[in-house]
């Protein structure tokens, strides 16, 4: 983690998210923008925390851990997204693990300074709220999601929803990045059965699987499979 000491480029991500008045005069000076490289954890389950963070660039993946030490991941974020939210509120130790899984940057501000100046301050209550009642809703469509779409209907609105046009490769063969292992605990299926439906994807056509690299050809095609149930 590294401090990016420009603050025009701090007041930009501000006004581009439309949060000036989250982080009003007095909190305003303990606001920083932080640096993330790929692999780099923003926060570790079971620590204590001490800075709420806002993610400005960047993708970043929340995994939990069991006692018995299987990982299970929760979700993939891009932005506008806060960590450390809920433990701020609750005044807990992390819940999950963030990782970055791209070059991340992300405001961040002591919760000392929210406990001193933001209790109080309507714009951050009401961002907070809006951040975590997001969250609540889109885990509860994703189990209900996973209960009632098979996994090539799963694996199709996933691999629709982590590329685009433009930018059409999932890079699989990394540790930071999209591996199959979490692909597979995303979506609720095993290692062994998501390789089967990748494969499925390859025969068909649709996706292209190279050198830790998944490829999609044929968006239409994923499009009828998933239908409205996108990811």
């Amino acid at each position: 983690m590294q401090e990016n000491q420009d603050r025009q480029q701090l007041m930009d991500y501000l006004q581009q998210f439309g949060i000036q008045d989250v982080f009003h005069e007095p909190l305003l000076p303990h606001v920083s923008l932080y640096l993330f490289e790929p692999g780099e954890k923003l926060c570790l389950q079971g620590e204590q925390p001490d800075i709420l963070y806002v993610l400005v660039k960047g993708m970043t993946k929340t995994s939990n851990n069991s006692p018995e030490g299987r990982t299970l991941v929760l979700s993939f974020k891009t932005p506008p997204e806060m960590i450390g939210d809920i433990e701020y509120i609750e005044k807990v130790d992390n819940m999950n693990t963030v990782e970055a899984i791209t070059p991340v940057e992300a405001l961040g501000i002591p919760y000392r300074w929210l406990y001193k100046y933001g209790q109080d301050h309507p714009p951050l209550l009401q961002f907070l709220l809006r951040i975590i009642t997001s969250k609540f809703r889109i885990k509860s469509d994703s189990m209900s999601f996973n209960l009632m779409h098979p996994v090539e209907t799963r694996l199709a609105s996933y691999l629709l929803s982590v590329t685009t046009d433009q930018n059409p490769v999932l890079i699989t063969g990394h540790p930071a990045d999209y591996n199959l292992t979490d692909i597979a605990n995303l979506i609720g299926t095993s290692y062994r059965h998501l390789n089967r439906v990748i494969g499925q994807f390859v025969k068909q056509g649709w996706i292209v699987r190279k050198r830790g690299n998944i490829a999609v050809l044929n968006r239409p095609a994923l499009y009828q499979l998933a239908g409205a149930a996108v990811f």
